[in-house]
């Protein structure tokens, strides 16, 4: 059943409720599942030596608990933003008002994981974007396009504002 989500529309329910879903329980199937804890470890930073193709218990706990960060996001973005638009489909203001509020903790989430996965690599990888490989552009180049995204959400560009950007109204 497609409802009313005025506070989510065109391009941004397409990224949002399908697009970021996949592309953040995707990892965390790669990372639990195939090709694995060490395959995704690995992948974190490029690099062209040789790798071990086996992680310490505590790496691959620590992996499998980032697949699960993951899947969490992806989660959230599926399962919350549907809700929001079936309980609220007459109400935009109610849904741009959660939204934004989920919308805050996904952008404050998103410029830290930019900022950590970029500081963590190498010196010689941060400016050789050409080097760098696809999880490192999931991390950073994809990131730093969702939160582009988040803030041209509130700042209404490319749809109609209901609660942010409108004027306290003043009983």
């Amino acid at each position: 059943m497609v409802s009313n989500f005025p506070a989510l529309p065109g391009f941004y329910r397409t990224l949002f409720l399908y697009i970021e879903p996949v592309s953040t329980v995707s990892p965390a199937i790669l990372a639990w599942f195939f090709p694995g804890a060490s395959w995704f470890h690995h992948e974190l930073i490029p690099t062209v030596a040789a790798v071990s193709s086996t992680l310490d218990a505590r790496t691959t706990m620590a992996i499998w608990q980032l697949g699960n960060c993951y899947f969490l996001l992806g989660l959230i973005s599926s399962l919350v933003f549907r809700a929001i638009r079936d309980a609220l489909p007459n109400n935009p203001e109610a849904q741009e008002r959660i939204l934004g509020a989920s919308f805050t903790a996904l952008a404050l989430a998103d410029a830290t994981h930019i900022a950590v996965s970029f500081v963590g690599l190498p010196d010689e990888l941060k400016y050789s974007y050409g080097n760098w490989n696809t999880m490192t552009h999931g991390n950073i180049t994809f990131v730093i396009f969702l939160l582009s995204v988040r803030l041209a959400w509130f700042a209404g560009v490319g749809r109609t504002t209901y609660y942010y950007g409108k004027r306290a109204k003043v009983d």
